[in-house]
């Protein structure tokens, strides 16, 4: 339902994520929205910072449906834009800050993007990037502290909440695996889903939530629009530094943050790792955590919850909710739940393994099946592309194209992705169980597993490894560390040393480029 009708106006208004800033500008006035570079400001301030903004929209010509693209890190005004933009009607478009002048160039096209507004980092690349299009964008840079408007002062413009079926957001997929696609949002789904993440991640007006996840990703899993609803503090990261994180971490009481296991390994090593003061709760997600990373991130004072979904979900559509009776397993049996994708959130239908006719598999912690789910956090569908939607939304779930179980108490855990699973000698071999092994090593950072072309197997596991700061590995070392714990088949044929693994701008790495390289 669009609109109310007179007499249903006292008991419906459309759910909008612009309701939020709106709320916490006249409940939370004069406490911390944003801090950045040691400058803070309020919620009354940012919100007439989000209406400059929005004027400095109307005045280039932006309306209603238009698409503003964005290449910005996480500084405040990548957060107003949220609010601006959609408050106005239009549809935010964000995009990674380290594509390529093509890649650029291929989302402008495909979005119909009228505006873009980026870094001056990437000004050049961008500019290669619009001037090859049919219809070039607008341009304009956005500066990184507080006062991030160019040119004239823009007359403020009142933002509102708009049709809840109303397109949001097109976000575009990594591209890992061919061509990306815009998954687009909308405001009913940013709206549910960002409650959801205030009651999974249990923020308040107290909490402090430090930007090491990109804001373009997934509009931040959501955090954007639920920090801001609980008139909680943002505090923003341009770049994910340990020795800056640790500092914040430290220096700005921070409460909650998010990442990849990447980051959480960088944060591991670093040299100015040590244990905090208080707990702070972390969630990680986009490839699951080893057992060995959640121990020791533990030991440092960081409480790691295991989130799992896909863009197509708005980021995280599932979360490991941690049980009370968990709490006197070993500490290794812990680490070993805290690793699975788990169960569906508050505002998102069940998870489910099926088989190829979407039936369920038994639900014995063994027998595999692709991971499937669906509810209010579940894309609108691929921007112009009906046929890979019909494909992604058949049956009416959406297809993650990973391989799980289900475990008795109803969590799920994700054995490979179906692209990535080794068949070794007519043996499936998930490349998740393989990694996980060898990172339990001392001496491992970070792990890949990919299959590579066999003579007599067809496939055999190879691993790419970086080793931990100050250590010290030898291949063969790490194969007969792997022999004494994996079944033959599944220990890696070969072990490659690696200074780092390639990835992408939110963390994941590119098994495709190493499968290639």
């Amino acid at each position: 339902m669009s609109d109310a009708t007179p007499e249903h106006a006292a008991s419906y208004a459309p759910l909008s994520p612009v309701r939020f800033l709106l709320r916490s500008a006249q409940v939370w006035n004069d406490q911390t929205a944003t801090v950045a570079g040691g400058a803070s400001r309020t919620y009354a301030t940012m919100l007439a910072d989000v209406q400059r903004l929005a004027g400095a929209l109307v005045a280039r010509g932006i309306g209603a449906g238009d698409r503003v693209a964005t290449v910005l890190p996480n500084v405040p005004a990548m957060l107003d834009l949220h609010f601006a933009v959609t408050g106005i009607g239009a549809v935010l478009v964000p995009m990674n800050t380290r594509l390529t002048a093509p890649e650029y160039a291929q989302i402008l096209e495909h979005s119909g993007a009228r505006l873009v507004v980026l870094d001056a980092a990437v000004a050049q690349t961008v500019e290669r990037a619009a001037a090859g299009l049919h219809e070039t964008p607008q341009l304009l840079i956005a500066g990184d502290g507080l006062d991030y408007l160019l040119g004239d002062e823009p007359e403020p413009v009142a933002i509102a909440a708009q049709p809840e079926d109303a397109l949001l957001s097109i976000n575009y997929t990594s591209g890992t695996t061919g061509r990306p696609k815009g998954v687009m949002y909308s405001h009913r789904g940013a709206y549910l889903h960002a409650l959801g993440v205030v009651a999974e991640a249990g923020l308040g007006p107290t909490a402090r939530y430090l930007w090491t996840l990109p804001m373009f990703h997934c509009n931040g899993w959501a955090f954007t629009w639920a920090v801001t609803s609980m008139g909680a503090a943002h505090v923003c990261l341009p770049r994910v530094e340990p020795e800056a994180i640790w500092g914040l971490l430290r220096d700005e009481d921070i409460t909650h943050l998010c990442g990849a296991p990447t980051v959480m390994t960088m944060l591991a090593d670093a040299p100015q790792a040590a244990p905090l003061d208080r707990r702070v709760q972390a969630f990680l997600g986009g490839a699951p955590p080893s057992p060995a990373l959640l121990e020791r991130a533990r030991g440092l004072g960081l409480d790691i919850t295991h989130l799992y979904g896909l863009t197509e979900s708005y980021g995280p559509i599932a979360v490991c909710a941690w049980r009370a009776e968990w709490d006197d397993r070993p500490p290794a049996e812990q680490a070993r739940l805290r690793a699975r994708q788990g169960v569906g959130t508050v505002v998102s239908e069940g998870l489910r393994v099926v088989d190829a006719d979407l039936a369920d598999v038994p639900a014995d912690g063994t027998t595999e099946g692709e991971v499937v789910m669906r509810g209010n956090n579940v894309m609108l569908g691929y921007y112009r592309d009906p046929e890979a939607t019909a494909e992604a939304l058949r049956g009416g779930w959406l297809h993650s194209g990973d391989v799980g179980v289900m475990h008795p108490d109803g969590y799920v855990e994700l054995r490979d992705r179906l692209k990535d699973v080794v068949i070794s000698g007519g043996e499936n071999i998930s490349t998740i169980e393989v990694e996980q092994v060898l990172q339990e090593h001392p001496a491992v950072g970070e792990v890949a597993v990919v299959g590579m072309p066999h003579e007599r197997w067809g496939e055999a596991p190879v691993a790419f490894v970086t080793v931990r700061l100050g250590e010290t590995l030898a291949p063969e070392e790490l194969i007969a560390f792997a022999r004494e714990r994996l079944a033959g088949f599944k220990v890696p044929r070969e072990i490659h040393l690696r200074d780092e693994l390639p990835k992408t701008a939110t963390g994941k790495i590119q098994k495709f480029v190493l499968r290639d390289g």
